[in-house]
């Protein structure tokens, strides 16, 4: 095997084959939940053969290998090992605390709807570059891109309301009904409504008169709408005879689920949700640039707790909104500050062997993945990290000043480039937060030469 001796010290640090209960891999880490945790030596833990790094979070033991030996790693241990396959989200979840298994939910929620709204921001670029450069489009042409750019979010709470029912574990087509109906044309557009071009309809009910609006660009909602779609369903199967299951559950649950949404739940979570993006967009947009400097500065440790998940609920709602999304360069900028700190200190490194893992660790930063970067570089060293923070608080300040923003979500630093093609006075500011941000970083590192060479030597 190509990685037997990583194989063998990775069981050896873990307590061996018979203390493992489970185990996967993602982008750039290798997972494994354990039988018992205290038998664990983190210090050999951390320098495991080929491995970049190593922490515990969420009861996983991760060790960081990096895009594509990650896989290797993994399948040569699933061969060592040959446990039966095993539900590891539902391991993860038993070692949660709520706010973990919380974020988490969004996560298994939000990210698989990613690639169709990276596309569309995609498209919203490539629009607003060729009207940049001059190019007139006639009234079919306009509708038809429109069609291409607009869609995803007109019908956000359809795609929302099929995941999170799929997620709970209910019928997925029965959550992209109620999703449809969420967004029906027979109710006045969210967005009319909100700029004054619609009115609501209201109804009767018990003497309370409720307005009735769509739902389109919510999310909250649209995840509480799933989420009572696969409850009614269970909690139906309970007692409904197997040979009227067919037509009885899916009739309940979407007539009962609609109803309640539309009258009771809908308009109490579309508030909340409105009151919670008002207050975070408050919070980053407070006077001189100072919101957006502590946002750019401690986002990498949402990275480290793993709550950065949930900032794609609120880059969906900026984007559904506003058609902006001012975290995603904020996001790169607090990328940046990591990675030029991190190159800092690799050059500051005698050992070879050590510089060169850390320049490897680092160079998934450029596609957007900082956990390597993190773990095997800048938290192991406390001024390098405040030296990455200070870098990215430049280019959020940076950002601030510029007034950038992204016409998408999903994908930052290099690949991010492509979500500022709508003009380009906007590419080459997003390329300048970047280079703000890695300098003042990488300037920061080598003023405190001597004692970090100190520390890492």
């Amino acid at each position: 095997m190509k990685h037997q001796q990583t194989i063998k010290e990775l069981l050896a640090v873990v307590g061996g084959k018979d203390n493992i209960k489970n185990f996967e891999n993602c982008a750039t880490r290798l997972r494994i939940i354990l039988k018992d945790d205290s038998v664990v030596d983190k210090e050999k833990a951390e320098n495991v053969n080929g491995a970049k790094g190593y922490f515990f979070n969420t009861g996983q033991h991760q060790f960081i290998f990096g895009t594509g030996k990650v896989n290797e790693v993994y399948s040569e241990l699933s061969q060592e090992l040959e446990l039966e396959s095993k539900d590891f989200k539902e391991d993860v979840y038993s070692n949660m605390n709520p706010v973990q298994k919380v974020v988490r939910t969004l996560a298994d929620i939000l990210v698989p709807l990613i690639p169709a709204l990276v596309t569309t921001g995609l498209l919203m670029g490539i629009r607003g570059l060729l009207i940049e450069l001059g190019v007139e489009f006639t009234s079919a042409g306009m509708a038809l891109f429109q069609m291409l750019t607009d869609t995803a979010f007109a019908f956000l709470p359809v795609l929302i309301a099929y995941s999170a029912t799929r997620k709970f574990g209910g019928t997925p087509v029965i959550g992209i009904v109620v999703g449809l109906m969420m967004v029906a044309p027979q109710l006045p557009n969210a967005w009319a409504v909100a700029g004054g071009d619609a009115e609501p309809l209201f109804i009767n009910l018990l003497g309370i008169s409720i307005p009735l609006v769509g739902y389109q660009g919510s999310v909250i909602p649209a995840i509480f709408a799933g989420y009572l779609v696969a409850k009614t369903e269970k909690k139906l199967r309970n007692f409904v005879p197997q040979m009227m299951d067919l037509v009885v559950t899916p009739f309940i649950t979407l007539t009962f689920t609609i109803f309640l949404m539309l009258v009771v739940f809908g308009p109490l979570l579309q508030q909340l949700e409105t009151g919670v993006i008002n207050f975070i967009i408050f919070t980053i947009e407070a006077p001189l640039g100072i919101g957006y400097m502590l946002f750019a500065a401690f986002q990498q440790l949402l990275v480290v707790t793993g709550l950065h998940h949930s900032l794609g609920m609120i880059e969906l709602q900026l984007l559904s909104e506003t058609g902006q999304n001012m975290l995603n360069p904020l996001m790169t900028a607090s990328m940046a500050g990591q990675f030029g700190a991190a190159i800092a200190t690799a050059l500051l490194m005698r050992n070879k062997v050590k510089r060169a893992n850390s320049v490897s660790s680092s160079s998934s930063t450029l596609f957007g993945i900082t956990e390597p970067l993190l773990f095997g570089v800048t938290l192991r060293h406390f001024r390098v990290f405040l030296s990455g923070m200070i870098g990215g608080a430049a280019g959020g300040l940076a950002t601030y000043i510029m007034g950038l923003s992204a016409t998408g979500m999903g994908i930052t630093f290099i690949p991010g480039l492509l979500l500022y093609t709508g003009s380009i006075a906007s590419m080459i500011q997003y390329l300048l937060v970047i280079l703000i941000s890695f300098s003042i970083a990488f300037l920061v590192v080598r003023l405190q030469g001597g004692k970090i060479v100190e520390e890492i030597n």
